[in-house]
């Protein structure tokens, strides 16, 4: 199966990416440069007219948007168990997760560098800025809360899954969105946690983005959205 990646480094495609090293399995990747407009250019939306990344260009055609590339890509190597298996509530935990990642907290997110998506006068983007930090914050008060409630290391207690590089991927843009991190001490915990795996190391190393670690007072040198 010949498989191809067009990602934006630092970006939500992080999570995919970091899916696929897990893997194992070959496929080639391409960065896209979103700050030159390139998944706007007609190259690119001819392959994906969502003008977004992530893109993963498979055999039976594009396939987009992260929940689904992570499970793709779990599916495809199952022997590597980056999802549950004949557990159907965490399965459904995991997906319940991956839902709100890209629902709510992406969008939260997005109502900063990406607010002319909603509104177009000054004032309102201005607006929609500033609430930033307080809706982060109020949804990884609640991610916060589920990493407690399975009380383990991974998202789904014991069992590691697409959800933690989901996870991962969104808590490095905390700092970035000004969020008092100091309240979050577990996601944290899972954020260094992550850059503990060999995968992430190599992705990170990839992409040519730093790791944040699981201090507060990280690097919060911005780094772009899709």
């Amino acid at each position: 199966m010949a498989l191809t990646f067009y990602y934006a480094p630092g970006a939500c495609s992080l999570a995919s990416h970091i899916a696929l090293i897990e893997s194992d399995l070959t496929f080639e990747a391409i960065p896209v440069a979103l700050a030159k407009g390139e998944q706007q250019q007609p190259r690119f939306l001819a392959l994906n007219p969502k003008g977004r990344i992530p893109l993963l260009m498979t055999d039976f055609g594009p396939l987009t948007e992260n929940p689904a590339i992570l499970e793709y890509v779990a599916d495809l190597a199952p022997e590597v168990a980056l999802k549950p298996v004949g557990c159907p509530d965490l399965l459904a935990k995991m997906r319940e997760l991956n839902a709100y990642l890209s629902s709510t907290v992406h969008v939260a997110h997005a109502h900063g560098p990406r607010g002319y998506r909603w509104a177009s006068s000054a004032e309102a983007l201005l607006d929609m800025k500033a609430k930033v930090p307080e809706t982060m914050l109020a949804a990884f008060e609640y991610l916060e809360q589920q990493l407690a409630a399975f009380a383990g290391p991974w998202c789904l207690g014991e069992v590691y899954s697409v959800a933690d590089m989901y996870l991962y991927t969104f808590s490095r843009w905390l700092e970035m969105d000004k969020v008092d991190t100091q309240k979050l001490p577990r996601v944290l915990a899972h954020r260094a946690q992550m850059e503990s795996r060999e995968a992430v190391k190599t992705v990170l190393l990839r992409e040519g983005i730093p790791a944040m670690g699981g201090n507060s007072m990280a690097d919060a040198t911005p780094k772009t959205d899709r």
